[in-house]
């Protein structure tokens, strides 16, 4: 049992964490560098200690740091939230080293599953199903030639990968040699290891996702799916639950593969087992997550599980409070990624200082968010400025309401995607629920919107404003000059 955990994270996720440690009469730490000083969960914490590095991120990467802060602190344990070291093996084994528990799997399960290489193996030798493909490591010399008897068209990735980088789609068997150096290439600059491993492309494929909870005693048990379908650049920016592409048989097997493939790893904890879709139906596994999700607040709407405590619970050494018949979905729930960045101008990303903030509000809207006004937001991280979740009793009143909910969002002082985002929520083939993951680089153009219709909006914002120094402020943000100077004309 532990008493005070350090979260060694940042943003969104670590005020998320916070609040539910709160909740559950725990001591909280936020480690944290200096330019995180004045966020949220920094404000929130009960303690906070502060990180050091060359860099924003290598301070919160540095793992004798953040084990000694744990002893400087008396924090017991850790919640690493997801991103930076929520995956990493040696974080968990030097923990364990110092007495400190881990929030989340052991780490020869990390280690396992982190390997897409050895995760494919171990999946497909347990019998489920993985697509068609060839792996460099067990022939290097025929790795190739192997490949091109797969037929096209081939989807190339690094063993190392994550995150969509380094992944290279073959339609002509003439250009395989090159994308296979390119992609080892990018291995290499990405990941340090230039490893490949080739499968069969599904074409126009759904990323479908199923949340899995274990147990120290080996129960497991999962959360139904998610559908992550809405993807640009291979990184996702909307999620929903349920999935509109699944029959309830489609979704009994892929659920319940994503549950024999937990038990049959021994896993401990929220994790998260990813499959492509393809259009008859067929699903193959993908990889698995062995961490909290960005987009488990989803799953927390049609359930009314708080994945953050129920990982808290299992990593004391508690049994899941409930059974797989415990479980059932209620309604339907849909994430936005709220991110600074310019989709008008190829999505560039946005920097500067919060002038104004004022998050949505209304019935069934929750917004997980690490941003507060005056902050200033940099190029140090990831630009996503916070997540929006609404709930419906249906999918049309899902959408509706998470419509509604980017059009209030008031964010002045940098460019989001909210306005990008809403019309993708209104775009026919999401709509129809027929998105997969190549709609977005399908439809650029439906999709592009203009300058002056992101500048409108800027100018309807500005119109409520009655702070006289907050509009001279937002003056020297150009788009916003120009959208003031159009709507008092």
């Amino acid at each position: 049992m532990f008493q005070k955990v350090l979260i060694a994270n940042r943003g969104e996720i670590a005020l998320r964490i916070l609040r539910t440690l709160k909740s559950m009469g725990l001591t909280t730490v936020v480690a944290h560098h200096a330019i995180d000083a004045e966020s949220p969960a920094v404000l929130e914490a009960d303690e906070t200690i502060e990180l050091h590095g060359a860099t924003p991120v290598a301070a919160y990467l540095d793992i004798d740091q953040l084990v000694e802060a744990c002893r400087h602190s008396g924090a017991q344990a850790v919640h690493p939230g997801y991103g930076f070291l929520s995956e990493n093996a040696s974080f968990a084994r030097a923990l364990n080293a110092a007495g400190i528990v881990f929030i989340g799997p052991r780490a020869d399960t990390i280690e396992l599953m982190g390997d897409k290489v050895r995760a494919r193996t171990f999946v497909a030798e347990r019998g489920f199903p993985v697509a068609p493909g060839a792996i460099e490591d067990d022939n290097p010399a025929t790795f190739v030639e192997r490949a091109r008897q797969l037929g096209t068209p081939l989807l190339i990735k690094p063993s190392a990968g994550g995150g969509g980088k380094g992944m290279r789609i073959v339609r002509d068997l003439a250009q395989l040699e090159a994308e296979v150096a390119t992609a080892r290439r990018e291995g290499e600059r990405y990941f340090g290891d230039g490893r490949l491993f080739v499968e069969r492309y599904v074409e126009r494929p759904r990323h479908i996702e199923v949340q899995v909870l274990g147990d120290e005693s080996g129960q497991v048990v999962h959360l139904w799916e998610r559908e992550c379908s809405v993807q640009r650049r291979f990184q996702k920016i909307i999620e929903e639950t349920p999935s509109p592409a699944l029959t309830n048989k489609q979704r009994r097997d892929i659920c319940e593969s994503a549950a024999g493939i937990a038990r049959a790893c021994g896993y401990r904890g929220a994790g998260t087992v990813e499959f492509i879709y393809g259009a008859s139906g067929e699903f193959y596994f993908l990889e698995m997550n062995t961490r909290l999700q960005v987009e488990h607040p989803v799953t927390e709407m049609v359930t009314g599980i708080d994945l953050v405590r129920e990982q808290v619970r299992v990593a004391r050494g508690e049994p899941l409070a409930f059974a797989q018949s415990d479980i059932a979905q209620h309604g339907h729930a849909i994430e936005c990624r709220l991110y600074a960045e310019d989709a008008a101008h190829d999505f560039r990303p946005a920097t500067g200082k919060i002038l104004r903030w004022q998050a949505p509000a209304g019935p069934g809207v929750r917004v997980d968010s690490g941003v507060r006004e005056g902050q200033a937001v940099t190029a140090a991280f990831d630009p996503m400025i916070a997540k929006i979740i609404c709930h419906g009793a249906t999918r049309d009143e899902a959408i509706a309401r998470s419509v509604r909910a980017l059009q209030d969002t008031v964010l002045l002082g940098l460019t989001t995607n909210a306005s990008y985002l809403a019309r993708v929520l209104r775009h026919p083939e999401f709509m129809e629920g027929r998105a997969d993951t190549g709609m977005l680089a399908r439809c650029v153009e439906e999709l592009r919107g203009t300058v002056s219709e992101e500048d409108t909006d800027l100018a309807i914002a500005a119109a409520v404003l009655s702070d006289r120094e907050l509009l001279r402020a937002v003056r020297s943000v150009p788009a916003m000059h120009a959208a003031m100077g159009a709507w008092r004309n």
